[in-house]
C-alpha cells in the first residue's frame, strides 16, 4: 500500500528529448562514455519546516523530515547529486517569527543544499538579519547576479555565479532577483540597486557557456513562471536569452508537473521547471551527458513530499 502511494506521488515526463550540442571540453576527468547529474529543486518554502495541516488542500505534505528522507533515498541510488532553491525561504509560520530564520538555513545546510537565490521575502527581516543568519548557519552559497549589494551589509557575501564540477563536467549555476518596486519595502532593500534581469542573465549565461565551457548553465529565478502587467517572467526571459539550459523558478508557487520547453534567440530549448510551494513538492531532472554523441539529454519528475 506504502509503494502504491509512493508511486502514485511521482509525475514523470515519459521518454527522453534532447537538448543539443555543448562544451565537453572539461571531459578530461573521466573517461566515462556518458555522466548522468541529477539536479533536484524547491522554492517558495515560506518557513514552513513542518507538514501542511488537515484542513489544507496540501495535507500532509511537505515537511523538512520528509524532505530529508527523499533527498537521502535518491542520494542513496544517484552518484551525482545536485540540490538547489529559487528563494523566498523566509515568511508564513510562525518560525518566522519567532527565530527569524535560523531554523530554515541550519535544516537547508544539513539537507546538504548546493546554493540558493534570494527572493522578496528574503528580504523580510532586512538585510542585517539575512546576512546574519547566512553567515553563521548557511554552508551554501547565495547567487544573485542581478542585484549590486555594493555598499551594503550584502556586499562579498552574494555571488553572481557559481560553477559546479562534477566527474569533469562544469554546471554554471547563477540567482536573478525580482524587481523589488511594490514588493520590498526601500529600507528593506537596503541601497540595494536592482538590474535589468535579461540582460544580466545573457551576459552571465554567456560568460559561463563560452568563457567558462560550461556544459550546462542554469539560472535560478525567483522572477516568476507567468506574471500580468509587462513584468519580466521566466517565460518572458527565456526566449530572449542564448546560452540558458535550465531555468529553476520560484515567486509564483506555479506546480508544475514537467518543465515548461521554450526556444531561445539561438534556436535551442530551455527548460523552465517550478515546484510549487512550501515544500510540497521536489523538482528532479536527470540529465545524462553523452560523450560519443556529444548531447545531453533529459527526463524530469515532479515529486510530492510526504
Amino acid at each position: 500500500m506504502e509503494r502504491r502511494l509512493f508511486l502514485k506521488n511521482i509525475l514523470s515526463v515519459s521518454g527522453v528529448v534532447a537538448l543539443g550540442q555543448w562544451p565537453f571540453e572539461t571531459w578530461a576527468e573521466t573517461a566515462a562514455s556518458t555522466i548522468k547529474i541529477t539536479i533536484l529543486h524547491t522554492n517558495d518554502q515560506h518557513s514552513r519546516l513542518e507538514p501542511f495541516p488537515k484542513t489544507d488542500r496540501l495535507a500532509g505534505r511537505g515537511g523538512v523530515v520528509n524532505r530529508a528522507r527523499l533527498l537521502s533515498k535518491i542520494r542513496s541510488e544517484e552518484a551525482n547529486v545536485l540540490l538547489f532553491d529559487a528563494g523566498d525561504i523566509f515568511q508564513g509560520t510562525p518560525y518566522f517569527n519567532f527565530y527569524k530564520g535560523r531554523p530554515e538555513i541550519e535544516l537547508m545546510s544539513q539537507m546538504g543544499y548546493d546554493a540558493v537565490t534570494m527572493g522578496n521575502h528574503d528580504f523580510d527581516g532586512g538585510l542585517d538579519l539575512y546576512v546574519k543568519q547566512i553567515k553563521e548557519y548557511a554552508t551554501f552559497p547565495v547567487l544573485v547576479a542581478n542585484y549590486d549589494f555594493s555598499g551594503t551589509v550584502m556586499q562579498g557575501l552574494a555571488q553572481p555565479y557559481k560553477i559546479f564540477t562534477v566527474k569533469g563536467v562544469k554546471i554554471g549555476v547563477f540567482g536573478l532577483g525580482i524587481n523589488p518596486d511594490g514588493l520590498i519595502p526601500e529600507k528593506l532593500f537596503g541601497g540595494t540597486k536592482y538590474l535589468d534581469p535579461i540582460k544580466t542573465a545573457n551576459e552571465t549565461a554567456a560568460f559561463l557557456k563560452n568563457e567558462k565551457k560550461c556544459s550546462l548553465v542554469v539560472c535560478l529565478s525567483h522572477l516568476g513562471y507567468k506574471m500580468s502587467g509587462g513584468e519580466v517572467s521566466d517565460l518572458v526571459m527565456a526566449p530572449q536569452t542564448k546560452n540558458i539550459d535550465l531555468i529553476i523558478g520560484g515567486h509564483t508557487h506555479t506546480f508544475l508537473n514537467e518543465p515548461t520547453s521554450l526556444t531561445n534567440l539561438a534556436g535551442k530549448p530551455v527548460l523552465v521547471n517550478q515546484a510549487g510551494w512550501g515544500g510540497a513538492s521536489l523538482g528532479r531532472l536527470d540529465f545524462t551527458f553523452d560523450r560519443v554523441s556529444k548531447q545531453v539529454f533529459y527526463s524530469s519528475q515532479a515529486i510530492s513530499v510526504q
